[in-house]
């Protein structure tokens, strides 16, 4: 069987190792001849699992102890809600910095529960970017919200803003592929379906005392707090994709942790990103200096030719190119698993299509 080239913005590509690993112990996880899906989240060994999944994303992201690590579920559009729910008061305005598609929902959600004063927006720019360092917060905001890394657009943001506020970024789609500091954040939170594992967990950051002050009237499975007091063990947790976790983290430990990613995914991007540069056919749709190394955006000169491009690309095994509905043109999403020769593949098919109908 030959792997296909998975551009997928998500769910998407998992390392191959993993996958055989999990193949492999499928029917029977560590000698207990049934499946990690089918025992207990509460026993010894589904435990065990849990416990390294928590540890190895403190170990590579460096998280201060103040912070704990939650599993949640609904994905980051469920967050959306949660977050007001949780941190924004009556009366206390929230601050939100929209540059792209996820961003914008993110604010919406967030209107319909409280005030809310969007202090940046360049949703619609075009070329794409994120808003830039000028930018002015509310006094005594609940906290700023901010997306880091607009899959549908291809921006993502280089540097993040120093705020008094609590600052929450959602990194659905560039969490672990590069060293972060996490004490310049309040809450981070990211959808698994893309450099985490698979769908259905997503993963919350949250400084202690941030998840504390989740109000007593929202719903237990709601509250930050009841959560991180819980281990995310309160209800049955969805130990399969923390499972995923547990062996995407061990893989990223085992090949040079985020510096390795980062040197290994500006190294993908930027041959992707000098052959939509070195061509007059292809133009980039992000602006340079925000130019994604998770989502490469880019369109040739007719929707015609796009669509063409499309087709003749999963006739050479390299899937889901097309761009968003919403936006259309081409995206390659190259996660930290996306193979190298994968990125390689496309830009000689860039090459020998551009050649044939330039």
């Amino acid at each position: 069987m030959t792997r296909a080239y998975n551009f997928s913005a998500g769910p998407a590509i998992l390392p191959e190792e993993v996958l055989k690993q999990v193949q492999t112990e499928l029917l029977d996880f560590n000698g207990t001849g049934m499946s990690i899906m089918e025992m207990s989240h509460r026993g010894k060994d589904y435990s065990v699992i849990h416990a390294e999944a928590i540890d190895n994303l403190k170990q590579l992201l460096n998280i201060p102890d103040n912070y704990s690590v939650l599993f949640m579920t609904g994905g980051a559009s469920t967050q959306f809600s949660l977050i007001p729910m949780n941190l924004l008061p009556a009366g206390a305005t929230a601050d939100y910095i929209t540059a792209g598609a996820w961003s914008t929902k993110a604010i919406k959600a967030a209107q319909k529960i409280g005030n809310v004063n969007e202090i940046a927006n360049t949703a619609k720019d075009i070329p794409t970017c994120v808003p830039g360092n000028d930018l002015s917060f509310t006094d005594d905001a609940a906290y700023v919200h901010i997306c880091s890394n607009e899959t549908i657009s291809g921006a993502q943001v280089k540097e993040f803003p120093k705020t008094d506020a609590p600052l929450i970024a959602d990194m659905s789609s560039d969490i672990l592929s590069r060293p972060l500091d996490v004490s310049q954040f309040g809450m981070i939170y990211a959808g698994a379906q893309k450099n985490l594992a698979c769908a259905g967990v997503t993963l919350v950051i949250i400084r202690n005392d941030l998840a504390s002050t989740s109000p007593a009237a929202l719903p237990d499975l709601f509250q930050y707090k009841h959560v991180m007091e819980n281990n995310s063990l309160s209800n049955t947790a969805p130990t399969f994709p923390i499972y995923i976790i547990a062996l995407v983290t061990r893989w990223l430990l085992a090949n040079g942790g985020l510096e390795g990613m980062q040197k290994r995914n500006e190294e993908k991007a930027g041959k992707l990103y000098a052959a939509i540069d070195a061509s007059d056919f292809y133009k980039g749709t992000a602006m340079t200096e925000y130019r994604s190394p998770m989502n490469v955006t880019f369109r040739l000169p007719t929707e015609e030719l796009e669509a063409q491009f499309v087709a003749e690309a999963v006739a050479k095994n390299m899937t889901s190119l097309k761009g968003h509905r919403s936006v259309g043109g081409i995206r390659a999403s190259i996660y930290n698993a996306f193979p190298a020769e994968g990125v390689d593949a496309l830009v000689e098919f860039m090459k020998e299509f551009e050649k044939n109908n330039g």
